[in-house]
């Protein structure tokens, strides 16, 4: 019978235990910038740096939505320009999206916008849209989205993380790893589909924030693509997503919206692929 484990006197005594995996140069136990490049800034009101990972996707949509200038600028995380000294200063948190508006309402010097939440709240307050106007909409609207940062992000990249990116030779940690955030995952999606179940949207008729900040997330892991293991094995039907019938109908009507198609494409390799790739300049005859 294998022995019970037990952890070190310190955390540090793990860490050479965990190399061997796409994260491992990444990760250090403090924050702070590694290198003094700044961030590029354009002409436009409001300077997005992002990458379009679910995370990032959920501001690219907003934004297209919105219909309002901005610049956005490609965060390289393998170059580890979250980093930068220019990009700490944005988001002392070393994470993408995060944005500056410099034409806040007050007139004022720029608002530097961090945490995807955050963000999309600042901006759908400050054009007056995409949040209902009554206080009990408000109030629904904000718990899905805090619903979608602190469970439906982090447990569906948790499950990624393992299913994909865990050391290959770490057997057990993976099997519990998957299996665990798996099931949360699955979970999850059915807390969503259910809620959904008489609803256009989220908030019943009434296209928000909510909606925007949902979708990249089960969009990215049904689309087979994503958090697909190297045997071919992908994430859509090793979650068996298409059980989850409302909430691939609520999917597939948000992803018919070509603010929404522009949107996931945000910082993807370019700031705005379709003035730049042949392959979505469709996209841009549509705005």
């Amino acid at each position: 019978m294998a022995e019970d484990w037990e952890p070190p006197t310190k955390v540090e005594e793990l860490f050479r235990k965990a190399e061997g995996n796409l994260f491992t140069t990444w990760n250090r136990p403090t924050s702070g910038a590694r290198s003094d490049a700044p961030v590029q800034v354009g002409s436009a009101p409001i300077q997005l740096y992002s990458l379009a990972t679910p995370n990032g996707q959920k501001l690219g949509i907003l934004l297209e939505e919105l219909g309002v200038e901005y610049d956005a600028w490609v965060t390289d995380l393998s170059k580890l320009q979250q980093f930068d000294q220019g990009f700490v200063e944005v988001n002392p948190n070393s994470k993408i999206p995060c944005a500056v508006d410099h034409a806040p309402v007050d007139g004022g010097a720029p608002v530097r916008l961090f945490e995807s939440g955050a963000i999309m709240i600042y901006l759908a307050e400050k054009y007056g849209q995409f949040l209902p106007r009554d206080p009990r909409g408000r109030a629904e609207c904000f718990a899905w989205l805090m619903w979608q940062m602190a469970g439906q992000g982090p447990m569906t990249g948790n499950f990624g993380h393992f299913m994909v990116y865990a050391p290959g030779n770490q057997h057990q940690a993976r099997d519990y790893g998957v299996a665990r955030y798996g099931m949360e995952t699955q979970r999850l999606c059915h807390v969503l589909d259910t809620h959904l179940k008489d609803r256009t949207y989220i908030c019943g008729d009434q296209y928000t924030i909510a909606d925007m900040a949902c979708l990249p997330w089960f969009a990215t892991i049904r689309s087979g693509k994503a958090y697909r293991h190297q045997n071919g094995v992908a994430a859509s039907s090793f979650l068996s997503l298409d059980q989850y019938k409302n909430l691939n109908r609520w999917c597939d009507l948000l992803e018919a919206r070509p603010q929404v198609q522009r949107g996931m494409l945000v910082c993807r390799k370019y700031g705005k692929p379709w003035l730049k790739s042949k392959r979505w300049a469709h996209l841009a005859s549509k705005l």
